[in-house]
């Protein structure tokens, strides 16, 4: 059975200096295998988890680090200005949505990616759940993923 997670969604960094709510319900939530990802984590992937960028409302203060990617876009890295933790990322390929980390919210135990990108740069070990959709390099159009998330993920109310 599929949970039904209350919204809005809220979060924040580590010194509670910025929080956050989300008001609609996440377009998705898939793990990132590309070395950026790995870096920024500290770990073997980073989770990304799309939301309307007009439904993010951030308080407190935050810092943006700009890169280009892999893909040669650039994407705007949002975190605390005070102790570093990463928010979010607004791609220039996407305007209308930013990849929120959801690592930062409030209650992240119900976080199960129906997808794996950059597995092509996965750390030796990592082992792919077979139930969810895996991606070498990053997928030209998302669709099949957030079809997979509205299929298998939570509901939202």
């Amino acid at each position: 059975m599929r949970p039904t997670i209350a919204l809005p969604l809220t979060g924040g960094c580590q010194c509670a200096a910025v929080r956050y709510e989300v008001r609609s319900a996440p377009l998705a939530l898939y793990a990132c295998h590309c070395t950026d990802c790995q870096r920024q984590s500290s770990s073997a992937f980073g989770l990304s988890m799309p939301v309307p960028r007009a439904a993010l409302e951030v308080a407190g203060p935050t810092a943006t680090y700009t890169r280009v990617n892999a893909s040669g876009r650039t994407v705007d890295g949002h975190f605390c200005a005070a102790c570093g933790t990463r928010l979010y990322h607004a791609p220039s390929r996407n305007p209308a949505i930013v990849n929120l980390k959801p690592g930062t919210l409030d209650d992240a135990r119900w976080l199960r990616p129906v997808a794996h990108v950059w597995t092509g740069s996965a750390q030796a070990g990592t082992v792919l759940p077979p139930d969810t959709l895996h991606y070498a390099r990053q997928p030209e159009k998302f669709a099949a993923i957030h079809d997979a998330w509205a299929k298998s993920g939570p509901n939202f109310a």
